[in-house]
């Protein structure tokens, strides 16, 4: 077990906090621990019928598209199953009489305390008027089937951790 010994905040921005931790290791070593802080997020897998709903977005980190599940992160405050809601609306024009849990992951624990759940919509259905996107979010919706999705699993088209685990347990659960 490690024990703080002193934390300094050395970045507060949107979305994320990063603190500077002086740590002692468990075997008395002193050392410091870089940790970003981030409120948490959910990744919906919805199928329409047989086709999993995808987003494609451009991600700046990576400096390229990306295909993904729904997703966003969880206000302060905000309950799982509202994000989700909220984020499969905002990004698919969708929503669903009912929200499963999946799993919850660590996306990144070498640094980073996010939490992501990972729900599945079930009974999805088109909404006359959704709720608008986020105004710097430029995302294209893109259905594919459970097979294709493996597939692009499997040659490394498809990276995103969420997005690779809710296309397994797609293709584990639902293929035909």
């Amino acid at each position: 077990m490690e024990k703080q010994l002193k934390s300094e905040l050395i970045f507060e921005g949107r979305i994320i906090k990063v603190y500077k931790d002086e740590i002692e290791t468990a075997t008395g070593k002193i050392t410091t621990r870089e940790v970003v802080r981030h409120h948490g997020g959910v990744g919906i897998l919805a199928l329409n019928h047989d086709k999993i709903l995808l987003v494609e977005q451009y991600r700046y980190p990576y400096a390229c598209n990306t295909l993904e599940i729904p997703a966003g992160k969880l206000e302060p405050g905000e309950d799982v199953e509202s994000c989700a809601s909220r984020e499969l609306e905002e990004e698919t024009g969708y929503s669903s009489l009912k929200l499963v849990p999946i799993t919850k992951i660590y996306p990144t624990p070498g640094y980073c305390d996010e939490l992501l759940h990972i729900c599945e919509a079930k009974n999805i259905f088109k909404v006359d008027n959704p709720a608008p996107g986020d105004e710097d979010e430029n995302i294209k919706v893109i259905e594919l089937d459970i097979l294709e999705a493996y597939r692009k699993v499997i040659d490394g088209t498809i990276m995103d951790a969420k997005t690779v685990i809710a296309i397994m347990h797609a293709y584990i659960n639902y293929r035909l």
